[in-house]
């Protein structure tokens, strides 16, 4: 019977500490979700998504185990430009009346070397649904001298085609390219 007891003392042990989940808020005061567009073939058009929110949790000090999940407000798309930001807006792209958001949620996290990962998940833009991968770097991690909190920084980088997504319609093929890239650094605050 004492051995029955020690066994589930060292298992209830042994469980509750792999389990323990580390959860981590997104600073954003100190966090970019941006995208890069050609125009004419000719030129690179950068822009943000202003209103955006991530989480990341995991159990593991090397974040192999992490989970990343991203929403951002599509209405909240800036490039600077007032009368392209209302037309990305509209039906011909976005259609944020119907599609207000974008949000991406991962399904794996795998390390490559030291500082750097490759990060697969799921992405919905106008409620299309598709896979995508991107790289990702580790910047590493702060302790904030005014909050005593510690950070972790990423730098995120990948790529999408806009129209599996049917963002455009025919008529802007030749005026933006397809071919859409994601580039973000993003601080998270462990909790």
């Amino acid at each position: 019977m004492k051995i029955l007891k020690q066994l589930l003392i060292t298992s209830f042990l042994l469980g509750s500490s792999s389990v323990f989940t580390q959860n981590y808020t997104l600073d954003k005061n100190h966090s970019r979700l941006a995208f890069t567009a050609t125009h004419f073939a000719i030129s690179h058009i950068e822009g943000d998504f202003r209103n955006f929110d991530a989480t990341l949790k995991t159990s593991k000090e090397d974040f192999t185990d992490a989970v990343i999940y991203m929403t951002a407000d599509a209405k909240s798309i800036n490039t600077n430009v007032e009368m392209r930001d209302k037309d990305l807006r509209s039906q011909n792209w976005f259609d944020t009346e119907k599609f207000p958001k974008i949000e991406f949620k991962s399904t794996t996290f795998k390390k490559i070397d030291n500082k750097n990962y490759k990060l697969e998940g799921d992405i919905t833009i106008r409620g299309v649904t598709k896979s995508i991968v991107f790289d990702v770097t580790y910047n590493g991690k702060a302790l904030n001298p005014m909050s005593k909190k510690s950070s972790v920084g990423f730098a995120i980088n990948g790529k999408l085609n806009r129209k599996d997504f049917r963002v455009g319609t025919e008529a802007f093929d030749g005026v933006v390219g397809k071919e859409i890239e994601l580039h973000s650094n993003v601080e998270f605050i462990i909790d």
